[in-house]
């Protein structure tokens, strides 16, 4: 019998994941403005603050395109495990991002809404619910 970490639904599930962090890299770098949304922040009036802050969104966009790409790649290659480990790290992003958000007064379950499901897949991939 097929371990569970071993469906094929698991695989597809890592790889949407991984584009849709490549999709949110993505805006953040070419619409910085927008990206801001998801943390409800509101973008700086002065035009100093705005460039550091479109700076940033552009770092926060590289770093989400680096997680999408992480989790297809592993997951293309089967590296099962390591799709698994990638995607509890980049829940612990959502997490921490999330945290940002309420320390700001807002904002936290557009992250904290989906970084369970990361979590959740990710040991489902790593073999936590595998039989021995």
């Amino acid at each position: 019998m097929a371990h569970i970490s071993q469906s094929t639904a698991l695989s597809i599930a890592a790889n949407v994941f991984g584009v849709i962090f490549i999709g949110f890299g993505i805006n953040a770098i070419i619409r910085p403005v927008h990206a801001l949304t998801f943390f409800e922040f509101d973008m700086p009036a002065l035009p100093a603050d705005r460039k550091v802050v479109e700076s940033l969104s552009i770092v926060y966009g590289v770093r989400d395109i680096f997680m999408g790409l992480a989790i297809n790649i592993s997951a293309y290659y089967g590296q099962r495990k390591a799709a698994g480990w990638i995607l509890i790290a980049a829940s612990a992003v959502a997490f921490a991002d999330g945290a940002i958000c309420y320390a700001h007064g807002k904002g936290e379950w557009n992250h904290w809404g989906y970084a369970p499901i990361l979590t959740v897949v990710g040991s489902v991939l790593v073999g936590v619910l595998d039989k021995a």
